[in-house]
């Protein structure tokens, strides 16, 4: 947040509060920055998303839409559109993440987290959310040729190169895309799942670009995690877990659990593609360079899908 847009939110809260302390928070990776507002009587968030790089709508009718479905999402306690602020309800600073490496047992959060999870995919898509398809997806795996490779690895895809990573992926695409399609919030893990002080369910925050798109996503999203390392034994456990309570509408397009898990694995595959190529993005073109310690296990993730799923594709072994 520039001094003028700081000075922008603090007219903006004095208007709501005759006295209060801001507080930097950590950012993401968009151009959103939050703050800590502390109050006499009560801590909130507020989300400054400048006007002419964020639009805060999509953020406000989605988190409005999943309250209505039972997912906890932070409540708007004031909002000015126009703005680009948001005043939200606090979670606290505990994220599923913090509150791994603490040692803190987990089973109960993945109990909540796959809750929530299949509400999220029996939730009518009355806003319309937009299609999570092919193209897009071959879109997002193009970050990992035009990003991650040049900068990362010092390597520029040819024509030719290029030409064949997609006729290798095309087809993986496709099958992502054929899978039974349903709400997915595009960024289901460990750093978006908060754990409140007043404890769970978890606080579902970053849910802004929600689509409809593989019933596998947002699962893969949460084992496969770019910031965890779980033992695939417990991965398994978890999405054995999930496949047996899901709707019977989507359960039913596959034959059984090992047909499922594999599709999560191969869904995997393609966002873990498509984060290295966000994380080498972030870091050059943005100045984020902490994202470049969060490679090499999205990199070992990506390796061992490939093994699982026997597969070769071109540059992706880089």
């Amino acid at each position: 947040m520039s001094d003028l847009r700081l000075e922008q939110a603090k007219q903006w809260l004095g208007k709501h509060f005759s006295h209060f302390e801001i507080h930097n928070l950590a950012g993401d990776a968009s151009f959103r920055r939050y703050f800590r507002i502390s109050t006499a009587e009560e801590n909130y968030v507020l989300m400054d998303a400048p006007p002419e790089k964020e639009d805060v709508t999509p953020f406000v009718q989605i988190g409005d839409w999943l309250a209505q479905h039972q997912l906890r999402v932070p409540k708007i306690i004031i909002r000015d559109q126009h703005q680009g602020f948001l005043l939200l309800e606090d979670f606290g600073d505990v994220t599923w993440s913090v509150y791994h490496e603490k040692n803190h047992v987990i089973d109960p959060l993945f109990t909540d987290a796959l809750e929530q999870l299949h509400r999220l995919q029996a939730a009518p898509n009355t806003l319309k959310l937009p299609c999570f398809g092919t193209t897009r997806m071959q879109r997002e795996c193009d970050l990992y040729l035009d990003w991650y490779l040049p900068h990362i690895h010092g390597l520029t895809p040819n024509p030719a190169q290029r030409q064949a990573f997609h006729q290798v992926l095309q087809p993986l695409l496709k099958k992502i895309h054929g899978l039974p399609q349903a709400a997915v919030h595009l960024d289901y893990h460990s750093r978006n799942l908060m754990v409140p002080k007043n404890g769970l369910p978890l606080g579902i925050i970053d849910f802004q670009d929600a689509v409809v798109g593989p019933v596998t996503y947002d699962l893969a999203s949460l084992l496969y995690d770019c910031y965890q390392d779980y033992p695939e034994t417990e991965r398994r456990h978890w999405s054995k877990h999930f496949f047996t309570n899901l709707n019977t509408k989507y359960k039913e397009k596959f034959q059984d659990f090992e047909v499922w898990h594999r599709a999560v694995r191969l869904t995997s595959l393609q966002r873990h593609i498509k984060v290295l190529g966000i994380f080498a993005r972030l870091a050059h073109r943005d100045g984020k360079t902490q994202f470049l310690d969060e490679i090499p296990l999205t990199h070992q993730h990506c390796m061992q899908e490939l093994q699982a799923l026997s597969l070769q594709i071109p540059l992706l072994n880089a």
